[in-house]
């Protein structure tokens, strides 16, 4: 591993923090939402006609704007997983390198 390779991991870390951060802010965003929504589909169902809250509720899943919601969520976990695991990757190769760089310093001095 070379010194070029950790400073474009360093420099990852650096650059890709804040877009997992907002991606996770996304996230969590779209994630609360989803009741928020099918709350609102709920009370339109009711006022629609249902007589009942899970006819209601079983009509706010089957809601085109439900199904929509969740296809968005799903992209969100996507972009806010891709972040982190690359996050995790170059992480992992910066722990590799000092571990490597340690060995390399302890067989210095037994050298020596």
């Amino acid at each position: 591993m070379n010194q070029k390779q950790i400073n474009d991991a360093v420099d990852y870390i650096y650059t890709h923090g804040q877009k997992y951060a907002q991606a996770k802010a996304e996230l969590t965003y779209m994630e609360e939402y989803r009741k928020t929504l099918k709350a609102k589909l709920m009370k339109e169902a009711l006022a629609n006609g249902c007589r009942s809250a899970a006819t209601a509720e079983m009509e706010a899943y089957a809601d085109v704007a439900y199904e929509e919601h969740l296809q968005a969520l799903k992209q969100a976990v996507e972009v806010a997983e891709g972040y982190r695991w690359g996050l995790v990757s170059a992480q992992a190769r910066v722990e590799v390198w000092r571990s490597l760089e340690a060995s390399n310093r302890l067989m210095d001095r037994s050298v020596a």
